[in-house]
């Protein structure tokens, strides 16, 4: 624990331990220094050092992104799914959700169980086998395999064997020892498998399996259309079956007698191993004989699974074989049951599909009961006990992606009712008609840990949507869901100008503003527009109140000389020749009662002017939009705050600031950003002549969000630097030189138009804005480059300086102030920080009919960058909280008794302080620097450089181990905390080697050591930086190995046994061991150990535990098993005993008696 103690004189200023530099003077808009009005003594006491924080991640959420494989543990019960970069995630029941990544990023191509064993084995495209250790919290490789010579392309592991059998590219099967993961000597060649005289290859092996009747025949199945049944014993062919076309898959009957194929003419053929020249039966499921008497020509079935069933007809399962001809069919899962033929339309291509049956040996009868569908988006299970097949409810959150995710915002320690009853609303909405039965995928073990609280995850989409998740203790479950584009009037494509630019997506959520405590809930659209809800348990009729704020400047408005030199600080709102002007509509006609040159204004979207009824839940009150003016398009909102104890929203774009109220639905300030400084303007902006580039800003159309997650389109523009600090993948970037001589400045520029969704200038950025399309959204300018000269005194007088960050909290507008007032603390792209205060009556009478008043601004500060986070500190160095308003529900039946008044809780300060006026720490982060002053004397007590190669992306002062930190996040992916308020570096790792736009635009901290991001367009990553939750993390984490029994193979009987073959007695340890089978070629394959170092000594300890635990459970079992043996034994003795009595006294009463007398 450190004690900084620092003494203020106003005079001189310097930067003690915590920052890397001293900080100039900067109490004033010129920066020259000031006096305090007292000498103070500021005495905070910093808990937190490095050990407190540990990054990691902790749990991913939502549909894997690119599957490819797909298995199921038919005794675990749990299911893992194989993607194209190389990850694995591993589900059980609700809460045992797992994800694995393999180091070389390679395409995962099949997935094999070791059933009932705690592993899996994983075959990559690289053509390396993995072997995974389950039987821990966080899997490991235990083992890898690397093929040198030869492409993997299926492979087999039998239950109850440890030998898989692998297939590869060439033809040839190769066996792979699980425990040892060393290849055997006994290899099946392709030239052996097929007759001599066949003078072509039969191509890849696409399939491996062993009959069911005789383990020691091996069924080879290659992509030709050859099927050769092995006689592993005797090393040689037992049949071959030439067929004509393609083959994609194999199936077995479990008798062992028939298989039934899938090939690519759409077909399915039945074999017999009693006649294999021809098919008993050949099938073109969906092909219809045509008017000439030839089947119509169908697309391949890709896959078959035969399945019997004892109650009924068996089962045949198959995905596509659809006729070409029917074009725009979505993709099928075909299920034949007897005559009866179901054909299930999926919304997604499938990728794979996998029937589950009741008993893991494949010589049983199935009894299949449901079958796994993985299509490309989602993942679907299939009930096949009930004739309608209906899907069950996925109880996982694979529909993260329904709608592109463009936004996301995290919340730790909620009030504890907004779960419940977001819940409670949004299971009103809920879809049935699902399956009434259990989930299928029930296995491993979950508890919910102590260290849980709740948490909450909003996610805005391209459609405009919005959705509440519940994600306390590392899960996550959709709590509810709000549709924005419900406020307005559906689109015409032909209505105005706006249509013509706004595409597929206008309702796309950019960024969202949340108070859990007054619910009051707000939204900012892609189409320059927000929203403001609020929540009510009950339904209502409401009409919704329209805003229109003309925040557009002119360019002749912003080139005169000398227009501003004598004005104040703050002009009128409808005063000042060059101030974005309001109007106020409710609904009022676009245009009406405006200058001549904006007669052609127009909105983007039209609001309902109608009574509306709205259910339950969050219910719309005002919606402000920005409207196009003199042809120009309205520039993004690039910055949003809303303070419900106030009654005030506030935000920002490149042109400027408005705040407006939303209790009496009045605008109370349109500025541009250079009328909010008046004559304390700290630039001198050089005056030049008028340059009107329409083609910058109406090409800014606001193109289809969802794009932004598109892989298709990959160009960068960027300078060769921007290259070495972003790219996420070398691969994915298509280097694009820009044809602008200044792309060298454009790039980072780019990066933040992106993200805050402005054109926005830095200091030595003068020229003209790029054009800037929605839809180059993900991969276009994802980049860059150095960041902006501070030293600059003067610049452009067109620049445009964008409102980056706002924030509403009681501070001090000005030095002289002795209390704190409700003020506007506002950060610009300059890095220039001004704080408005603000008059707002304090009567809830008053409040609702006297206007807010806002003042000239006393306070202007600057650092370095564009700015990004506010935070407050009380002297004492504990964390000021916004006064906000208690929540009420405004539709709730009146009560004469207790009239519904306002409730404001405000921030009380720390119990050592006696009054409020003891003044307080400002926290400002910028991309560049941090800097902490103390209001109202405005001294600058700590300044710490962040980063100077690269920018901070994402800023946030939050609470860990019972104090505060500011968490950072830079664009070359390193994450930091510093202590506060000395800012002292505490942890600098770096997480991600770098960082891309989807990342970027989603991370964000949160309260409790927590942060996300999303890291594939599907997928919400979350990670902690806290040591504590580090520590617990094993706790919360679900177990995926639960010891249970392999169930008990079925008896076969005698005859069966006896006709059957000798299936049981088959050794493959005798044929493929070393001893009988030599060893493999060195050159064929490389063995690789597991994760070396400390890792894979926690693997084995965490394994040897696991064993331990394992041990010790079965000496229990067995314990407790010998304990009810030895019952049994005593009741048993106890009988005989009785019974020995009983049959002693039959005897004597019995002894004398004849025969012919009983």
């Amino acid at each position: 624990m450190k004690k900084f103690r620092k003494v203020l004189d106003g005079l001189t200023t310097s930067s003690p331990g915590g920052g890397t530099m001293g900080s100039p003077s900067c109490g004033s808009a010129a920066g020259t220094p000031t006096t305090a009005p007292t000498p103070k003594e500021i005495d905070v006491q910093e808990t937190l050092v490095s050990e407190n924080f540990q990054l990691c991640k902790t749990v991913r959420h939502g549909f894997p992104y690119q599957p490819t494989a797909l298995a199921f543990d038919p005794v675990q019960k749990i299911l893992a799914i194989g993607s194209r970069s190389g990850g694995v995630r591993i589900l059980g029941r609700p809460g045992v959700d797992c994800f694995c990544q393999h180091e070389s990023g390679a395409a995962v191509l099949q997935l094999q169980f070791l059933i009932n064993e705690g592993a899996l084995v994983t075959a990559c495209a690289d053509d390396t086998l993995h072997l995974w250790n389950l039987r821990q919290r966080r899997p490991a490789i235990l083992h890898s395999l690397k093929f040198n010579r030869e492409r993997i392309t299926f492979c087999h592991l039998p239950f109850q064997s440890k030998w898989l059998y692998v297939g590869t590219e060439r033809g040839n099967t190769h066996i792979v020892n699980i425990e040892s993961f060393i290849l055997s000597g006994y290899v099946i060649m392709w030239n052996k498998a097929i007759e001599l005289s066949t003078k072509t290859h039969p191509g890849p092996v696409v399939h491996l399996s062993d009959s069911p009747k005789d383990e020691g025949k091996l069924l080879v199945g290659f992509e030709s259309g050859t099927i050769v049944q092995w006689d592993l014993r005797a090393k040689k062919a037992d049949f071959r079956i030439y067929y004509d076309e393609a083959i994609h898959s194999v199936s077995w009957h479990h008798e062992g007698k028939q298989f039934m194929c899938s090939h690519s003419d759409g077909s399915l053929t039945l074999w017999n191993l009693r006649n294999t020249s021809k098919p008993v039966q050949v099938t073109f499921p969906h092909g219809k004989i045509q008017k000439d008497g030839r089947k119509e020509s169908c697309k391949p079935i890709l896959k078959v699974d035969y399945k019997t069933s004892r109650n009924s007809e068996p089962f045949v399962i198959f995905s596509g074989g659809l006729s070409y001809d029917k074009a725009g069919r979505r993709p099928t899962l075909t299920i034949m049951h007897g005559k009866a033929i179901t054909v299930l339309e999926m919304d997604y291509p499938i990728v794979e599909f996998m029937t589950l049956c009741e008993t893991p040996y494949n010589n049983e009868v199935q009894d299949p009961f449901a079958v796994v569908v993985l299509l490309e988006k989602d993942l679907i299970v299939v009930d096949l006990t009930q004739s309608n097949f209906p899907v069950f409810e996925n109880p996982y959150p694979m529909d993260i992606h329904e709608s592109p995710v463009t936004c996301t915002a995290y919340f730790a320690d909620c009030p504890p009712d907004i779960i419940p009853v977001l819940y409670s609303i949004g299971a009103k909405h809920k879809k049935t008609g699902y399956s009434q039965k259990e989930w299928p995928v029930s296995g491993g073990m979950w508890t919910l840990g102590s260290h849980t609280y709740p948490e909450i995850i909003i996610t805005g989409h391209a459609d405009g949507s919005i959705k509440f998740w519940d994600a306390s203790a590392i899960t996550l479950q959709m709590l509810y869901k709000l549709k924005t584009s419900k406020v307005f009037e559906k689109p015409k494509p032909s209505e105005g100008r706006a249509a013509e630019l706004v595409d597929e997506d206008p309702f796309a959520v950019q960024m969202v503003s949340w108070c859990p405590q007054s619910r009051i809930f707000c939204v900012v659209g892609i189409s320059a527009h927000i929203i403001l809800y609020r929540f009510s348990k009950y339904d209502a009729n409401t009409q919704i109140v329209s805003l229109e704020v003309r925040l557009q400047c002119e360019s002749e408005d912003v080139i005169s000389p000398s227009e501003n030199e004598n004005n104040p600080c703050f002009s009128e709102p409808h005063s000042g020749s060059h101030s974005p002007q309001p109007h106020h509509q409710h609904p009022a006609s676009p245009g009406g009662g405006t200058p001549e040159g904006v007669k052609d204004s127009a909105l983007c979207l039209k609001v309902k002017d109608r009574v509306v009824r709205v259910p339950p839940g969050y219910q719309a009150e005002l919606v402000i939009q920005l409207p196009w003016m003199d042809g120009e398009p309205p520039q993004q909102i690039s910055s949003l705050d809303i303070n419900s104890a106030y009654g005030l929203l506030a935000f920002g774009n490149c042109n400027g600031l408005a705040v407006v109220d939303y209790l009496q639905k009045t605008i109370l300030l349109c500025m541009s950003t250079l009328d909010l400084y008046g004559a304390a303007d700290p630039y001198q902006r050089l005056t030049r002549s008028p340059r009107r580039n329409r083609q910058s800003t109406s090409e800014f159309c606001m193109r289809g969000l969802s794009n932004f997650y598109s892989d298709s389109k990959k160009r960068i523009r960027t300078s060769y630097q921007s290259l070495t600090e972003l790219s996420d993948n070398q691969q994915s970037v298509d280097m694009e030189r820009s044809k602008s001589p200044t792309s060298g400045y454009a790039s980072r520029r780019a990066m933040l138009q992106q993200l805050h969704g402005v054109t926005m200038y830095s200091h030595d950025e003068h020229h003209t804005a790029t054009p800037y399309c929605w839809s180059d959204r993900e991969s276009r300018e994802n980049s860059f480059s150095r960041s902006r000269s501070s030293s600059v005194s003067s610049i452009d007088r067109d620049t445009k300086e964008a409102i980056t960050t706002l924030q509403f909290g009681e501070s001090y507008g000005r030095k002289s102030d002795a209390l704190p007032t409700p003020c506007l603390w506002v950060g610009t792209s300059l890095g220039v920080i001004l704080v408005i205060p603000m008059s707002i009556p304090t009567d809830q009478d008053e409040r609702m009919e006297e206007p807010v008043t806002i003042g000239p601004s006393g306070a202007v500060l600057m650092l370095k960058g564009s700015v990004l986070r506010f935070g407050f500190l009380d002297c004492m160095g504990a964390l000021i909280q916004s006064p906000y308003e208690v929540w009420r529900d405004l539709n709730a039946p009146e009560d004469p008794d207790r009239p519904r008044k306002r409730k404001l809780v405000h921030y009380s300060p720390s119990s050592s302080q006696d009054t409020c006026g003891e003044g307080h720490l400002a926290i400002v982060c910028s991309e560049r620097q941090a800097k902490v002053f103390l209001m109202p004397s405005q001294s600058c007590l700590f300044v710490h450089n962040i980063t100077e190669s690269s920018f901070v992306l994402r800023a946030d002062v939050v609470s860990v181990c019972n104090s505060v930190c500011l968490a950072c996040f830079c664009a070359n992916g390193h994450v930091m905390t510093l202590s506060l308020p000395s800012l002292r570096p505490l942890m600098d790792v770096s997480y991600l080697p770098l960082t891309d736009m989807r990342i970027a635009r989603t991370f964000c901290f949160t309260n409790g050591g927590q942060a996300l991001y999303l890291s594939s367009p599907t997928e919400i990553q979350r990670i902690t930086y806290s040591q504590e939750m580090y520590d617990n993390l094993q706790e919360m984490l679900g177990e995926l190995f639960t010891p249970i029994e392999t169930p008990e193979a079925q008896n076969r009987g005698f005859l069966k046994g006896f006709f059957g073959g000798n299936a049981h007695t088959f050794d493959r340890e005798e044929l493929f061991g070393e001893a009988a089978a030599g060893k493999a070629s060195r050159s064929l394959a490389q063995h690789i150990p597991g994760q070396a170092g400390v890792e894979g000594m926690k693997v084995a300890a965490s394994g040897a535990v696991g064993e331990l635990a394992r041990a010790r459970i079965a000496l229990d079992e067995r314990g407790q098993r010998l304990g009810e043996l030895e019952e049994r034994t005593a009741l048993m003795m106890t009988s005989a005993e009785t019974f020995s009595k009983h049959a002693h006294e039959l005897m004597l009463k019995c002894k004398d008696k004849k025969w012919y007398q009983f």
